[in-house]
């Protein structure tokens, strides 16, 4: 029977809430020891920190794995994103070309796959965003349509931070949309007289 691979892993969560993030890491290495393809041999969970004074919290857990073979590691690779991975024992891995052709083309599929992933994921951003900014357009539309305002007005009843928002703005005054005047914005107004606008 051949020898298991030893392997030392660092797998890593950020994000918020905090509670979240440590049930994230949690939940990761509870999937892992039920994984019969890997055995936990050591496992230490670092405390919670808060990321660079930022909102977001960032949890790791160190971890020694024992499984069969590259394959597996490939796979944990995948599965678990860690931030770092070092083989343990043994110190040096016999491999026949069949066996790396295999290797690599599972790690193939599994980057087309990703691959796959991230570009339907681009798409789907690109619709939510044109949605987003049709909609944010006609809220800005129906708020100037009785009232003049300011960008930090609009900011409050938009719930949008004010430099976003202002180059929101600078966008819609060069579609022609808006028009800013003193620092208030208003609806550019469009004059049709013997067929032609003013």
């Amino acid at each position: 029977m051949a020898k298991k691979i030893l392997f030392r892993a660092v797998v890593e969560v950020l994000g918020k809430p905090k509670e979240h993030i440590d049930s994230t890491l949690k939940g990761y290495i509870q999937k892992l020891r039920e994984n019969s393809r890997y055995e936990v041999i050591k496992e230490e969970v670092a405390e919670l920190k808060q990321y660079e004074e930022s909102e977001l919290w960032m949890a790791f857990a160190e971890l020694e794995i024992k499984t069969f073979g590259i394959a597996e590691i490939i796979d944990f690779c995948f599965d678990y994103m860690p931030s770092m991975i070092e083989i343990l024992e043994p110190e040096e891995l016999q491999l026949d070309s069949l066996a790396v052709s295999s290797f690599l083309n599972d790690m193939q599929a599994k980057l087309h796959g990703v691959d796959m992933i991230a570009k339907q994921m681009k798409m789907e951003n690109q619709l939510t965003n044109n949605s987003l900014a049709k909609l944010l357009n006609n809220f800005i539309i129906i708020l100037l349509h009785d009232h003049n305002l300011s960008s930090e007005q609009l900011s409050k009843l938009t719930g949008m931070k004010i430099d976003i928002l202002e180059d929101y703005l600078d966008k819609m005054i060069d579609e022609g949309k808006v028009d800013l005047k003193e620092g208030i914005y208003f609806i550019k107004k469009i004059e049709v007289e013997n067929g032609r606008s003013s």
